[in-house]
């Protein structure tokens, strides 16, 4: 197995800001509904071709959380109980068999490879289990949260379980260098979240700030779980940094879509909260797109929308700008840059649909 090197995720967060920037100050008549670009070429569904590799994915994920005590098990199953998409599961299928058609042709997906998939669901579970604490949040994927039904102490701890969990599966698969690009993800999900409680006074470092935390906690498992899947596949690093890139780029444009959705979507679809995120005293795009419109709500920001009808206020100003706009153009950018990273990939029916996937993200409405 060869070394890897890992680029710096943090140190590109500067340059995409000045980049961001000037996206910002051009016409918005370029901005458009994003599903056009790549329109004419023949799409696969991932979801389709990802089927048969997460066929029982959440049966064996209860597997690696077999524990004796009661109700320790009924809240570790509370979320694996197969009605999710399994976004990250299926896009780390996918990018294995991409990635392995690549390199020698080979259509199958290694054991191995679907234990990071299995290992990335099991990350991304217990960090909302933990953020939903951390949140005090009441509802989750259309019920209520760990912590509304067994408390907040029971609830960090069913999270370290299942971290614990992933863990042990991920040693389980026996390599030193796979063990650190996930362990990674870990480490950047402690960041991030130390980074979504601090606020930056000037714009530019705002904006970056933003960014950063938004790479740490929802990007970098994507990013990393699929240079993992290409490592256990592949040998190249050229084919690791595709990987990574392209799960960096889907995974950030993710979350702008999801910030663009706590604005435009209705409570009962989005399965959360609306304005959750101003509730929460955060300043995500559409707010900092609004605040150079706005510029009243610089001090709102700084002050984390504590006082009172500042939510409200903050809420409407959003929506009177072009904030939800150049939020979802933002999203599209990072989508383009995805697409250019796979599409230096042999072709497959699996590269095709991880570039279907891009769209996807940007087409959703929760």
């Amino acid at each position: 197995m060869c070394h890897i090197t890992q680029r710096s995720s943090t140190s590109l967060f500067p340059k995409i800001c000045s980049i961001f920037w000037r996206f910002h100050h051009t016409s918005t008549s370029h901005w458009c509904s994003c599903s056009k670009t790549i329109s004419d070429e023949k799409y696969q569904d991932p979801f389709q071709l990802g089927k048969k590799d997460l066929k029982n994915l959440y049966e064996d994920i209860k597997k690696e959380l077999l524990v004796s005590a009661a109700e320790l098990k009924e809240m570790c199953d509370y979320y694996f109980d197969g009605k999710g998409k399994a976004f990250r599961p299926m896009i780390v299928v996918l990018m294995a068999r991409a990635c392995n058609i690549h390199h020698n042709n080979s259509k199958e997906v290694q054991a191995s490879q679907r234990s990071v998939a299995i290992i990335a669901e099991m990350i991304h579970t217990a960090s909302l289990v933990h953020d939903d604490v951390i949140d005090d949040a009441n509802s989750r994927r259309g019920k209520r949260t760990l912590n509304q039904i067994w408390g907040e102490r029971k609830a960090v701890l069913a999270g370290d379980f299942i971290l614990s969990a992933a863990s042990v599966a991920l040693a389980r698969i026996g390599n030193t260098t796979i063990i650190s690009v996930l362990t990674q993800v870990i480490e950047d999900l402690v960041r991030g979240e130390f980074l979504q409680l601090g606020s930056k006074e000037n714009e530019n470092e705002r904006f970056a700030h933003y960014l950063e935390k938004t790479f740490k906690k929802t990007a970098s498992l994507i990013a990393n779980s699929c240079k993992a899947v290409s490592i256990l596949g592949c040998p190249d690093p050229k084919v690791h940094e595709i990987a990574y890139q392209y799960g960096k780029n889907v995974g950030i444009a993710f979350q702008l879509i999801d910030d663009v959705l706590d604005f435009t979507s209705c409570a009962d679809h989005l399965g959360k909260p609306t304005a959750a995120d101003l509730k929460l005293g955060l300043a995500t795009g559409p707010v900092l797109f609004a605040c150079r419109q706005f510029p009243e709500m610089n001090a709102m920001i700084m002050r984390r929308f504590s006082k009172p009808g500042d939510v409200e206020r903050a809420r409407k100003y959003v929506l009177q700008s072009d904030g939800v706009q150049q939020t979802t153009y933002l999203a599209q950018r990072y989508c383009h840059a995805a697409t250019r990273e796979i599409r230096k990939l042999r072709p497959s029916p699996e590269r095709e649909a991880l570039v279907h996937l891009t769209e996807m993200v940007l087409m959703r409405d929760k």
